[in-house]
């Protein structure tokens, strides 16, 4: 895109000599410290002109191209698009080859790019390949999310888009946020009740599976056009418009405008004389500007240091070598997303742990991963570029897209 160059009147020039000095110390002192060109409004009482900042912006896209050009010397690098590189590389753990491939992302390179969950129907209930997705959604990458029931399509654990929960966390899973600014990684817990006039039902899911019959659950019209049964000694309350319309035993309609609590009647029952419903969804820790959030498990590293707890997120049946997906994020806030082949002779699949040392020699400060097997499956610029046992992968739940928003004209 063009330069804009801001005209000034005659008496403004020294005065512009001035700022323009102090803003170019300012721009050295930033490609050291990391600071934003849009900061200097701050340090200096100016704002800088437009072609200071696109300068800045010119040198932080050279900074990430010589820094994947260095970190990934010996391997195939493409660029996708500005600020998202493609990387193809064979690795080989006790003598047999892995396969892999990696797409690493700078939002600070390229503003426009929208990094975000997408499921593969308009409700939960669904599955299709990733690439139906992917062309739904305008992208240019997608990789395969976290964990899902394979009957329904159901996601099991966290999930988030555009700050709307749609499921909630299952074992306080980990999960990873999506903020304006960047990213975070977390075991997320439920911190939900049905606020009424009569005090708080807690509820222990959103949209999830049925674990134990103890548990109240809420299902939203993205579970279904109806609710599961009740459990057993159970009852089901149908919420609309903040008032309750109907209890029964059996599966019912949910509500366009409302919702069901399902559980044990012995829990619920106190709250059925409340004159109105209020449900208010929270996770702990309390991520404030959170976008999106995307569940999976186990931990690989956290706090630059690897940390598989398979254990404690109820994970030990997944341990082997296996087809693996994974993701993560750099001090820089470059987010990397990997996907390795496996059950084959050419690519034999990693170990978690395995898996776990791979992310962080790539850097990665905090990394998860997701689900894998038959659903490991990464897509790049319209095809999928790993080998899945099915071809074009197993119709999916749903994924990570990574699109450009071509509504908002680039800035600089």
């Amino acid at each position: 895109m063009d330069t804009l160059i801001l005209q000034r009147p005659q008496t403004e020039k020294t005065a512009t000599s001035v700022a323009g000095i102090g803003i170019a110390l300012c721009l050295l002192f930033m490609q050291n410290a990391g600071i934003l060109a849009k900061d200097i409004g701050g340090m200096t009482g100016i704002s800088p002109g437009v072609s200071y900042i696109k300068e800045q912006k010119i040198q932080e896209e050279q900074l990430f191209n010589q820094e994947i050009k260095s970190k990934y010397k010996n391997y195939t690098v493409a660029e996708v698009e500005k600020g998202v590189k493609h990387v193809r590389m064979t690795k080989y753990f006790n003598g047999r080859p892995v396969r892999i491939n990696i797409v690493e992302v700078s939002q600070g390179v390229n503003e426009d790019l929208i990094i975000e969950p997408a499921i593969a129907s308009t409700k939960l209930a669904g599955r299709t390949k990733i690439s139906n997705i992917a062309a739904r959604e305008n992208a240019i990458v997608a990789i395969n999310g976290g964990y899902f029931k394979p009957q329904t399509g159901t996601p099991l654990g966290t999930l988030m888009i555009n700050k709307k929960v749609y499921t909630g966390p299952i074992y306080d899973r980990v999960a990873i946020g999506f903020f304006d600014d960047g990213y975070d990684m977390a075991r997320l817990q439920l911190n939900a009740e049905v606020k009424t006039n009569n005090g708080g039902l807690k509820i222990d899911n959103v949209n999830q599976p049925r674990i134990l019959s103890t548990h109240v659950i809420v299902f939203t019209g993205d579970w279904g056009k109806t609710s599961p049964q009740a459990p057993k000694y159970g009852v089901n309350a149908v919420i609309e418009n903040n008032k309750l319309v109907k209890t029964t035993s059996e599966p019912c309609v949910i509500p366009e405008n409302g919702y069901v609590i399902s559980g044990p009647e012995s829990k619920i029952k106190p709250f059925l004389s409340s004159k109105k419903f209020n449900l208010d969804v929270k996770m702990s820790p309390d991520w404030k500007g959170v976008n999106h959030i995307l569940s999976g498990g186990p931990y690989l590293v956290r706090d630059g240091e690897v940390f598989v707890d398979m254990t404690a997120e109820k994970l030990t049946s997944i341990g082997g070598r296996n087809p693996r997906t994974a993701i993560g994020y750099t001090k820089d806030n470059h987010l990397i997303m990997l996907t390795a082949d496996g059950r084959e002779g050419a690519s034999v699949g990693l170990t978690l742990n395995e898996l776990a040392l791979v992310m962080k020699q790539l850097g990665c400060v905090n990394a998860m991963n997701l689900d894998g097997g038959g659903s490991t499956v990464m897509y790049v610029n319209g095809q999928v570029v790993n080998k899945p046992a099915v071809q074009g992968g197993i119709p999916l739940s749903h994924t990570l897209v990574i699109r450009k928003d071509y509504r908002v004209a680039t800035k600089y």
